[in-house]
């Protein structure tokens, strides 16, 4: 059995609070914005490969908060030495959640590798990740992950590769940067000018 990966995600943000959200190149950020654009979420426009660095980073620097990473299957094996580095460094506020379809979702669902077996999990857990699981049908081990268990810890979940309506998150990098500092600073952020930096349609 494979999940649908909106109500995945919708589940996993479900009383987010001050949860830190890190969403990975294409699909994982339209799908924390269909669950609701959040100051708080900070989605990868264009550096595929680079969002568990970036939830690295943050959990590093901000050791009280717990940082949630949402990637896909695609965009995590490009970032494969990633997990290697998250086990060196042992961030115990980390989890990186991967919305596995199998599939290359932006570029013409050509098949991953995991569609032919290769375990993120098990990379997971051999790169001494705390927690390694695969999820197939029941999302509240991987809340549980998310919100309470030590990390660093992984979660695969197996998702149906469907194709869904975008729903487009803010174009503009300045803005998404300055609000997420804003939301997580407060008043020790320093103002910044909006510009548009990326186009308003696609």
């Amino acid at each position: 059995m494979k999940l649908h990966r909106r109500d995945v995600v919708k589940e996993l943000l479900r009383d987010r609070k001050d949860l830190l959200v890190v969403a990975g190149l294409g699909s994982t950020a339209w799908d924390i914005t269909a669950a609701g654009d959040s100051p708080l979420s900070f989605p990868m426009w264009g550096a595929m490969g680079q969002a568990a660095m970036m939830g690295l980073g943050l959990a590093l620097a901000q050791p009280a908060r717990r940082v949630l990473v949402l990637t896909g299957d695609g965009e995590m094996l490009m970032g494969l030495g990633a997990l290697a580095t998250i086990g060196v460094q042992q961030p115990a506020n980390l989890t990186v959640v991967v919305i596995d379809n199998e599939r290359y979702g932006e570029t013409g669902m050509q098949r991953t590798h995991t569609a032919w077996g290769i375990d993120l999990a098990a990379i997971a857990a051999g790169s001494k990740f705390k927690h390694a699981i695969t999820a197939t049908a029941d999302v509240a081990p991987v809340r549980e992950l998310v919100y309470r268990a030590a990390g660093p810890n992984l979660a695969a979940v197996k998702v149906i590769d469907e194709k869904l309506s975008l729903v487009l998150p803010p174009h503009d990098g300045v803005l998404l940067k300055a609000r997420f500092r804003r939301a997580l600073l407060g008043p020790k952020a320093e103002p910044e000018a909006s510009t548009d930096v990326l186009p308003k349609e696609r």
